[in-house]
Order: structure tokens, then sequence, then C-alpha cells
């Protein structure tokens, strides 16, 4: 039964479209900054891309992306190997992309879903700063 009900739970997580990107990307438009969203066509498909200052931007939930240290990234008690083999998948294909992008000359930011549940104003205003400053 446990199985059953953690499959249905995990079948109604939304890849895209959560309510945090929602949240950012609205505070993004309301700050002036206009983007794409989900751009398949570049490396890790950021879940925003501002063309203007080359910036690729991942919203990335702690859980499934194994947020290091963080409450959240936990691993759960029932079939831990699939879920310690998804986490390591996952975090070799974040880094993977990351790399890809920076090669080509994008700049590359990630958001955590902590980061934004703690204080989401301070964290957008040092996004902001990110997205503005050439490193």
């Amino acid at each position: 039964m446990i199985s059953k009900q953690r499959s249905y739970n995990m079948s109604r997580i939304k890849s895209k479209d959560t309510s945090i990107e929602l949240k950012v990307r609205k505070y993004l438009y309301h700050k002036g900054y206009r983007y794409q969203k989900n751009v398949e066509t570049l490396p890790g498909t950021p879940d925003i891309y501002i063309s203007k200052y080359n910036v690729a931007i991942f919203i990335n939930g702690c859980f499934w992306h194994h947020h290091y240290n963080c409450k959240y990234a936990y691993i759960p008690k029932t079939n831990q190997e699939f879920w310690i083999n998804k986490f390591n998948k996952n975090m070799q294909n974040d880094i993977k992309h990351y790399k890809q992008l920076e090669q080509m000359d994008i700049k590359v930011i990630v958001i955590w879903e902590c980061e934004l549940k703690e204080c989401f104003d301070y964290r957008m205003e040092s996004l902001l700063e990110e997205i503005k400053n050439d490193e």
C-alpha cells in the first residue's frame, strides 16, 4: 500500500511551472526582466533564460536535486538504493549541464527551493545582482 501511495504522490509533482518557478518569474517580470522559460535548445533546459544578460537560471527543488546539507534533501526510507542512484544521476546531470552552458559563455545561476522558502525577498535581491554582474 505504501508504494502505491508513494507512486501516486510522486506522479503529482510537476517538473515545469512549479509554484516557486512562477513566483520567481513573476518577480523578474515585475522588475522589468524579459525572459524565455524552459528553453529546450539549451543544455539542461533552464527554467529561465535571459538573453539580454546571457543568463540561465535553474530553480532546483532541494529533494530532487539533493541540495547538500539541506533538511529538504532527505532520502526516503523505502527503496533507498533506487533513490540514491536517482539523486546521484540528477546531480551528475546538473553538473554536466552547468559546465556545457558555461562553455557556451552562458552564466549559470542556481536558486534552491529552501532559499526561496526561508527568505524570498533577500534571495530575489541577490538574484538581480547576480544577473547584472559579469564574472
